[in-house]
């Protein structure tokens, strides 16, 4: 059976305080509220992996993440946070090929492909992101563009490595801007991916990975886009600044 994940990605925000505050409510009305079947994914920007993993404590049902890893083990690579380093402090996924990676950072599959190995080989869970810029989804051809997005970078896994990754469908239009795909929309587009991922892997193991909605999901439009059938999750940005709002989400289902 799918895990239901809602994840959180802070982006480049909060301070320490402000994350103290925000990690503690989340976790303490997670367990107030008796939410069920739901993980949720708090992805805090790299400082913040320690105290917030403090916070989290041994939560059932809530998990540390990362905004990103490199796609090297070690070195001399100033600036840079392996999936090792990163699965020392307790993280338990992380975040790979964000839109805002692909377009200011210029990663491209290839570099994905080698990140997403280096997530698995140290037992984090990648949550893998897809998606298309406004003028490909006007011109029509969203679907094979993301459909190569995956091929490219994930379809050199095995059966039993591609069921650990997590997909999070993120249409680049509707990111920050307002906009949200329909539910029919984001439906269309996981029922595609889904089959994409069978056609490589077989419909079974296509069944048990979790495809998650990356486009401005909030708590007004959670329910709608949650109820279809392949629509297992999101990764919220802004609404997981807010913690009523977030947990408003994970209630959702």
């Amino acid at each position: 059976m799918r895990k239901k994940i809602i994840a959180g990605n802070w982006k480049m925000n909060m301070t320490f305080d402000e994350g103290q505050k925000l990690t503690s409510e989340i976790v303490n009305m997670f367990k107030d509220e008796n939410i069920q079947d739901v993980h949720i994914v708090l992805n805090p920007p790299f400082p913040h992996l320690f105290p917030v993993k403090k916070l989290i404590g041994d939560t059932p049902g809530v998990y540390l993440g990362a905004q990103n890893c490199s796609d090297k083990e070690s070195g001399a690579f100033t600036g840079e946070v392996s999936a090792k380093i990163l699965a020392s402090f307790g993280a338990q996924y992380v975040i790979i090929g964000h839109s805002e990676r692909r377009e200011y950072f210029k990663e491209n599959n290839e570099l994905l492909s080698v990140k997403v190995k280096q997530a698995l080989e140290h037992g984090l869970t990648p949550i893998f992101c897809c998606g298309e810029s406004l003028e490909i989804r006007e011109a029509g051809t969203h679907e094979p563009n993301v459909k190569f997005q995956l091929t490219d970078s994930l379809f050199d896994l095995s059966a039993d490595e591609i069921k650990k990754v997590v997909i999070a469908y993120e249409p680049i239009w509707a990111i920050g801007t307002g906009k949200t795909a329909t539910s029919d929309q984001a439906q269309e587009m996981h029922f595609a991916l889904r089959r994409h991922l069978g056609s490589k892997y077989g419909k079974d193991v296509a069944a048990e990975i979790s495809i998650l909605y990356g486009g401005s999901m909030n708590a007004g439009n959670a329910a709608d886009l949650l109820s279809k059938p392949d629509v297992d999750g999101g990764l919220i940005g802004g609404a997981s600044l807010k913690s009523r709002d977030f947990i408003e989400i994970v209630k959702s289902y």
